[in-house]
């Protein structure tokens, strides 16, 4: 079946119709994405087990108003002839179908459960039921988002779901499954409609713009294709605005700047910048981007994909196929050189930078500051392997040098004419300060010993890293390094 069956010519059609309702699938062959769904409801038409109720579920944009209207005409269809049955093929050309297409068949009833949540709403179905369909095969309700349903409304709907007349049937779609009573769910035949994979959406977007006579660049169909989310009609939409755009022309810069996405250059850019702990550079790369357009949301959402399908190359050697060129060999030259602890700390400063961008009064302002932190951040040793180090816990306790004096145990200090415990051999200890308290008066108040003042060593890292996060981390060293800094 032809996938625009639905689809009026150009030149037939009166008014124009947006790309989303002129090529919204005319039957089962036209839904993409939705391989499972097509099957179990083609062989249920074909096999005559036909339930008395669906409930359609899935995000916006992904067929699920289109699936019921085509449920609607496969079990009405009458063929050409008007002698056919239901039929998982629709004519789209007798009387049911053409009526169901234009909406409006007096049988198939559609409602919007968002405006019409209550009681009498639903007491108009439940009497209208009891009369038998005026030209259909079925008498089919389709209720858009019904989720939105009041409590008292499912109560009233309750009887009539349970044991329709069997010349009535039900679909029901939502955006929010969990919203609906478990005793509604028992008594539907659920179906989950899934995001589409970016590539079905890219050459699905191919075909529409061919078919509209617009020359599309395939990177600008990549674009469009990752800011759909999955959503075919979302996908179509943006299409639309990006063939207006450039008046046929759709290329990759446009999309960029109608959307207000960073360069996929740039954003690479400012990641390397990042991970050279170039702070100066990677503000430098950040208002260049800003200044030709992106949005510092944008550009965060751009670092956070990157920092994302770095760790996932790093760790399953997969590549992902929505990655243009240049991004593709940045990722595996990052993959095969960077820390996986590094990777994570960066995906959780970028990931909180993101939100402060979101609540900050200025956009840029929190970006370049949650860019320092992420610089900052990349030139950091790592926290395990640093304060084990500090703590003698970096593979085990180092043997001492021949002849060298052991370090003091307990909560006195060291002796006075022993080094200190970080100098380096053959280097003289530094003069006492003036100001310091005698070493009886160290060893009274319980001075800790040497090797454990590590706590400007765990100030920074509390000041790189969320607080949070790396009491979670390491709660032992910064507890403390706390203990300490209170002691001093």
């Amino acid at each position: 079946m032809d996938l625009f069956a639905d689809a009026p010519a150009a030149g037939d059609a009166p008014h124009y119709r947006v790309l989303a309702r002129k090529y919204r699938p005319a039957d089962f062959s036209g839904l993409i994405g939705q391989e499972p769904v097509v099957q179990t409801l083609s062989n249920a038409i074909r096999q005559n087990r036909l339930a008395h109720a669906w409930l359609l579920t899935g995000v916006r944009g992904v067929g699920k108003t289109s699936t019921a209207r085509i449920i609607a005409k496969a079990i009405n269809c009458t063929g050409p002839d008007g002698t056919g049955g239901p039929t998982i093929h629709p004519c789209g050309r007798c009387e049911s179908c053409r009526g169901i297409a234009a909406g409006t068949h007096l049988d198939v009833v559609e409602m919007d459960a968002a405006s019409n949540t209550g009681v009498d709403d639903v007491r108009e179905i439940i009497e209208a039921v009891r009369y038998k369909p005026a030209s259909a095969r079925f008498k089919v309700y389709i209720i858009d988002e019904v989720h939105m349903l009041s409590k008292n409304a499912w109560n009233a709907l309750l009887k009539t779901l349970e044991e329709p007349p069997p010349h009535v049937k039900f679909v029901f779609a939502t955006t929010e499954v969990d919203k609906v009573p478990p005793t509604i769910l028992s008594r539907c035949q659920r179906f989950d409609l899934k995001r589409v994979p970016h590539a079905r959406l890219q050459a699905h977007f191919a075909e529409v713009a061919a078919a509209e006579g617009a020359v599309a660049e395939p990177e600008a169909l990549d674009l469009i294709a990752a800011a759909a989310d999955g959503s075919v009609r979302d996908g179509l939409s943006i299409l639309d605005q990006a063939i207006a755009l450039g008046g046929g022309q759709v290329t990759a810069d446009a999309v960029r700047a109608m959307l207000g996405l960073a360069d996929r250059r740039a954003v690479v850019l400012l990641l390397d910048a990042v991970l050279a702990a170039d702070a100066r550079a990677a503000l430098a790369a950040f208002a260049e981007a800003h200044a030709a357009g992106a949005e510092p949301l944008a550009l965060f959402e751009g670092l956070l994909a990157l920092i994302h399908a770095t760790t996932r190359r790093a760790i399953s050697g997969a590549t992902d196929p929505g990655l243009g060129e240049g991004e593709r060999g940045a990722v595996e030259r990052w993959a095969e050189t960077l820390d996986l602890g590094l990777l994570h700390r960066l995906w959780q400063l970028a990931l909180k930078g993101h939100g402060e961008i979101r609540e900050a009064p200025r956009a840029d302002h929190a970006a370049e500051m949650a860019l320092l932190r992420m610089a900052h951040g990349a030139g950091m040793p790592d926290p395990v392997a640093l304060l084990g180090r500090l703590s003698g816990e970096d593979g085990g306790a180092r043997e001492p040098a021949p002849g060298a004096q052991q370090p003091a145990v307990g909560p006195s200090a060291p002796s006075a004419d022993a080094p200190p415990a970080d100098a380096a051999p053959g280097r003289a200890p530094p003069a006492a300060r003036a100001d310091a308290p005698p070493a009886d008066t160290a060893r009274a108040a319980g001075a800790a010993p040497a090797r454990a003042l590590a706590h400007p060593v765990v100030d920074a890292l509390m000041a790189s890293f969320p607080g949070a996060d790396l009491v979670a981390l390491f709660p032992d060293h910064v507890a403390h390094g706390q203990q300490q800094r209170m002691a001093g």
